[in-house]
């Protein structure tokens, strides 16, 4: 049987501030942890980065041996 009651705009904006606010409450308790994971993930990237040039240095560069006469 549907409802005879009519929704209004101060009913949607209210439903929607409600709905918001909870969706803003978890952002901010998991700012700090997602903060963290980044950092940790960018220094992850940058090691990684970093042997992994080091071993392709390695393997071109050439080994010169200078002996004097």
């Amino acid at each position: 049987m549907p409802s005879t009651t009519r929704i209004t705009r101060g009913d949607l904006e209210a439903k929607l501030r409600d709905v918001s606010g909870d969706v803003g409450e978890t952002v901010e308790a998991a700012k700090p942890q997602l903060v963290g994971g980044a950092v940790a993930g960018l220094l992850l990237a940058l090691i990684v980065a970093y042997l992994l040039g080091r071993r392709r240095g390695r393997k071109r560069s050439a080994i010169v041996e200078i002996r004097r006469v």
